[in-house]
C-alpha cells in the first residue's frame, strides 16, 4: 500500500465528499477547515453496515451522543480501540476479531472489558488494543458485544515507517541553539538533517534544539553541553526525533545535585501528541542524581536528570529502539517519565508505545508509566541497574499492557530509605491516593532474570496494593531472601494471577494453574552489553516450557506447539534492544522452530 496521503471522493449524505488519508487515519476534509490538527483524531463510525468517517476530539469523546462510535488510534505496531455500545455492562465483554484487509481468515484479538471512568479523558466504556501489527497495513476489525446483537466492523491503518518528505534543511555544526519553527504537512515533513552536526553551546544556553513546529523530523544531531534540555518541544505535533546522540545536559542545583526533570527530550505542553523518539542514544548527564540513601534537600527521594520528560501530554507517542545509560557518577532520577502520577494523564500519555529500548542507571524507575495509562503498551525492553524497572503507580484509566520485558540487576545502596536494597519488577500501588487505582492492567510473559540473586523483586514487592490486574505466563523469580513473587495485601481487589512461574509466595487463592519453582535457562543465557541483545530462553528441562496459556494476539501457538512462560520463546532469535534492534511482529511471515 502507499504511505503517502491520498485524496479521493467518498459518497456521503447524497453527495460526493473529499477525503484525505494520512498516518492511517481517514479524514473528512470538509470538517477540517479552521481546526487545529493537534486537537483532532480520526475515527470510523459503523452504522447499519455503512462506514462513515468523521472527526472527534481525541482528548474528550462525548460518549453520550452516539453510542455506536468506534475510535481507532494507530501506531506502527498497535491499534487502540474505543467503543461504547448502548447495551454495555460489567457482565458483558466485547469480543474482537481482526485481519489484514483483503484476507479471508479472521484472528482473535484480546477482549475488551467494560470500564467507564468518570472523566473527560476516558475515551469510551470499552477500551483495548490490537498489538503485534505490521506497519503501513490496513486491518479489518470486527467488534461484538457478548450476549447481544450489537456488532460493528471498521478499518484502521497502522503508521508507515517511511515519513513523506517535503523539504530538507541541512544543519552544520553550531554553538547556539537550533530553532525549529518551520512546519511541514501530512504529505510532506520538513527534515532537519543533523548528520555529522554537533550542537555544543558550551553550557551558555539552556537548550540545544527548540521546536515550535509540526510535521518535522530531527535526524542525526549530536547535542551536548546545554544548561537545561537537549531538545525542548515547546509546541507542535507529529514530531520525529531519530538517530540523535544527546549527552552532557543539565545544571547543578543549590544542593549540589542535578536539577530535577532536566532531560534529553523535554516538554510540558499538554497538547503535545504524536512524537516518535527512535534510535537515539541518551546518556551521561552533566550532573548526578541522589540515591535513596542521600539527602536532596529535605528528602531522599531521587531528584535529578532524565532522558525523556513529558508532562501530562495528550499522548499517541512512540519511544522505541533507544539506548539510555550512564556511569556511576551521573545517574538518572527516572530514565523515562514525569507527572502527574495521581491523575488521568501522566506519562507517557494515552495510545503510546514504549518498546525495544535498553534502559539503565537510574536510582528510581526505569520506565515511569503512571497516571492515565489509557491504552499504553510497554514491551520488549531490557532494564537493568535501576531500583524499579517499570512503575505504574497508579493506573487510573487503563488498560495498561506490559509484556515480554526483561529485567536485570536492580539495586539501591546501603542506608536507603526503608532499608531498601532493590525494588519490585513492577511497582504497583498508588501516588496521591488509593482512589486513583481504577484502571485495568495486563502483565503477560515478562521475565525477572535472576542470574546471581541480584535482580528485581516481585510484583508490588512485599505488600503494595494491587487492583484490577491480570497476570499470565510471567517468570517471577525473586531473590532467595524475598518472600513474595506477588505482593500480598488485604486491600487487593479485582485481580487474576495465574499461569505464572513463581519462586516465592503469592496472594491466597491465586496461581491455581501456576508453577512454583526456579527457572532453568539455556547455557548461553544473559544480556550482551556490546550487542545489546539477550538470550533468556528456558532450557528444555525447565519448568515453564510449553506451559503458557494462549493469549489471543499476545502469546499464541507457534507451529502447533504451546508457548513458553517468560519473555523469550524457545526457537526464536536473540532478543534485540537499542539502536540496532528491530521488532519482528508476530503477524509477519517467519518460521519458528522449537528446540528439542
Amino acid at each position: 500500500m502507499a504511505c503517502l496521503p491520498g485524496i479521493w471522493l467518498d459518497w456521503e449524505a447524497g453527495v460526493w465528499q473529499p477525503r484525505v488519508l494520512t498516518w492511517g487515519l481517514l479524514l473528512p476534509i470538509s470538517l477540517t477547515e479552521g481546526l487545529d490538527m493537534a486537537e483532532r483524531t480520526a475515527l470510523t463510525v459503523v452504522l447499519a453496515g455503512l462506514v462513515l468517517p468523521v472527526w472527534t476530539c481525541s482528548a474528550a469523546v462525548r460518549r453520550d451522543t452516539d453510542k455506536a462510535e468506534v475510535l481507532l488510534v494507530p501506531t506502527f505496531h498497535c491499534m487502540s480501540i474505543y467503543w461504547s455500545p448502548a447495551q454495555g455492562s460489567p457482565q458483558r465483554k466485547v469480543s474482537v476479531k481482526f485481519r489484514q484487509a483483503g484476507q479471508q481468515q479472521w484472528r482473535d484479538g484480546f477482549p475488551l472489558r467494560y470500564h467507564p471512568v468518570e472523566t473527560a479523558e476516558c475515551k469510551a466504556d470499552y477500551r483495548g488494543s490490537l498489538v503485534n501489527l505490521i506497519p503501513a497495513t490496513t486491518y479489518d476489525i470486527a467488534l461484538s458485544l457478548d450476549g447481544t446483537d450489537e456488532q460493528v466492523e471498521c478499518q484502521g491503518t497502522t503508521w508507515c515507517e517511511q515519513f513523506p518528505l517535503g523539504s530538507v534543511v541541512k544543519i552544520p555544526d553550531r554553538d547556539t541553539p537550533l530553532v525549529v519553527d518551520q512546519s511541514g504537512s501530512p504529505d510532506g515533513y520538513v527534515l532537519f538533517d543533523g548528520t555529522d552536526c554537533t550542537i555544543d553551546t558550551g553550557n551558555r544556553d539552556e537548550i540545544g534544539i527548540g521546536v515550535r513546529a509540526s510535521y518535522v523530523i530531527l535526524r542525526g544531531f549530536t547535542v551536548k553541553n546545554v544548561k537545561e534540555h537537549g531538545i525542548r518541544l515547546f509546541e507542535g505535533h507529529h514530531i520525529v526525533i531519530e538517530d540523535c546522540d544527546i549527552s552532557k545536559w543539565g545544571s547543578e542545583d543549590e544542593n549540589g545535585w542535578g536539577k530535577n526533570y532536566q532531560a534529553c527530550v523535554f516538554s510540558n505542553n499538554s497538547a503535545l501528541n504524536a512524537v516518535v523518539i527512535q534510535r537515539c542514544k541518551m546518556h551521561h548527564p552533566s550532573w548526578d542524581t541522589n540515591s535513596w540513601a542521600e539527602k536532596h534537600g529535605e528528602s531522599t527521594h531521587p531528584a535529578g536528570p532524565q532522558t525523556v520528560v513529558f508532562w501530562n501530554s495528550e499522548g499517541n507517542h512512540v519511544f522505541r529502539y533507544n539506548e539510555c545509560w550512564s556511569d556511576d557518577d551521573h545517574y538518572f532520577n527516572d530514565a523515562m517519565g514525569a507527572g502527574s502520577n495521581g491523575s488521568y494523564r501522566g506519562f507517557p500519555g494515552a495510545d503510546s508505545d514504549i518498546y525495544c529500548n535498553y534502559i539503565a542507571n537510574c536510582w528510581d524507575d526505569g520506565i515511569e508509566a503512571e497516571g492515565g495509562d489509557q491504552n499504553v503498551r510497554i514491551w520488549n525492553n531490557y532494564i537493568e541497574h535501576v531500583l524499579i524497572p517499570i512503575a505504574n503507580a497508579a493506573v487510573s484509566i487503563g488498560p495498561l499492557y506490559v509484556w515480554r520485558n526483561v529485567s536485570g540487576e536492580c539495586y539501591s545502596p546501603p542506608g536507603s530509605s526503608w532499608d531498601m536494597t532493590h525494588g519490585p519488577f513492577i511497582k504497583m500501588g498508588y501516588a496521591g491516593g488509593e482512589q486513583w487505582m481504577t484502571g485495568h492492567m495486563y502483565i503477560f510473559n515478562n521475565t525477572i532474570f535472576q542470574r546471581d540473586g541480584n535482580g528485581a523483586g516481585g510484583l508490588g514487592g512485599g505488600g503494595r496494593i494491587i487492583k484490577h490486574c491480570t497476570t499470565r505466563n510471567n517468570i517471577l523469580h525473586v531473590r532467595p531472601q524475598d518472600g513474595y513473587s506477588i505482593a500480598v495485601s488485604r486491600n487487593h481487589a479485582d485481580n487474576d494471577f495465574d499461569y505464572d512461574l513463581i519462586s516465592a509466595a503469592c496472594p491466597p487463592g491465586h496461581e491455581k494453574r501456576g508453577q512454583k519453582g526456579v527457572p532453568q535457562y539455556v547455557s548461553e543465557a544473559g544480556f550482551d552489553p556490546q550487542t545489546r541483545t539477550g538470550m533468556f530462553q528456558l532450557a528444555a528441562e525447565s519448568q515453564g516450557v510449553d506451559a503458557a496459556e494462549v493469549i489471543p494476539n499476545f502469546c499464541e501457538m507457534t507451529n502447533g506447539d504451546p508457548p513458553d512462560l517468560g519473555a523469550h520463546e524457545r526457537g526464536t532469535g536473540r532478543m534485540q534492544f537499542g539502536v540496532r534492534a528491530q521488532f519482528p511482529p508476530s503477524g509477519a511471515l517467519r518460521t519458528i522452530r522449537k528446540r528439542p
